[in-house]
């Protein structure tokens, strides 16, 4: 059974509890033991800090390991948030690829500041990252873009890519065509739409879950110098 708070009020006593099939949400917990962090141990970069636990997730064998959240906003506030795959990770910033005209796309084309969360569960581990993004090259896009899947090349020219579609029909019948044309080799275009940013980091954030919720949380900043400053959080 399904407890619905009064969204109308949401004052505390309005707020009940969630059960979803005998399952009391409130009591769903676990203990977080596996590793802890400690200043002492971080790289004082925070690039190389992430590519060592980047690297230890892919090691793991964790399923995609390189899936991240990408949180983007409106001028005036209203977020939006969905997952993407990292392409790239460097000195410069964190790379990743879609469609320009997406929702994702058209929001950071009026607000140029996003934010990333990566999430290994099965290491106890989180990412947080904050920055600004521009659009990467129009060359640096055309290779990634080339070094793709065909069938995945042919979906970005096939999709686009947040607008409303009438039926599942009405794309497969797109691909379809694409396939014809293209399905036998030759150079797939580059669609003027479609292309790739980096995020430029001015914050990340390493939590390492701990017991009893007393978790490790250390963040970078960066300053106006372009030193980055490690911090301890509270939990």
């Amino acid at each position: 059974m399904l407890q619905s708070p009064n969204v109308a009020g949401f004052s505390s006593s309005s707020i009940t509890r969630v059960i979803l099939q005998g399952v009391n949400l409130e009591e769903l917990r676990i203990e977080y033991t596996q590793r802890t962090l400690n200043e002492s141990d971080v790289d004082p970069d925070p690039i190389r800090q992430f590519e060592t636990w980047l690297e230890e997730a892919i090691q793991a064998g964790l399923r995609e390991p390189t899936a991240m959240a990408l949180a983007t906003a409106t001028p005036d506030g209203v977020p939006s948030c969905r997952m993407v795959l990292l392409k790239g990770v460097d000195c410069l910033g964190f790379r990743f690829y879609t469609n320009y005209e997406s929702r994702k796309g058209r929001e950071l084309a009026l607000n140029p500041h996003a934010a990333l969360v990566f999430y290994w569960a099965e290491l106890e581990r989180q990412v947080r990252v904050t920055g600004q993004v521009a659009k990467l090259s129009r060359q640096e896009s055309d290779a990634y873009f080339q070094s793709r899947p065909l069938r995945s090349r042919l979906a970005a020219l096939a999709s686009r890519q947040s607008q409303p579609l009438s039926n599942r029909e009405e794309l497969e019948r797109r691909m379809a065509e694409l396939e014809q044309r293209y399905g036998r080799g030759g150079l797939v275009p580059l669609p003027e739409n479609w292309g790739g940013y980096c995020l430029k980091p001015n914050s990340i954030e390493f939590w390492q879950g701990r017991r009893s919720r007393l978790h490790d949380r250390i963040l970078y900043t960066l300053s106006d110098e372009g030193k980055w400053k490690i911090t301890r959080l509270s939990p």
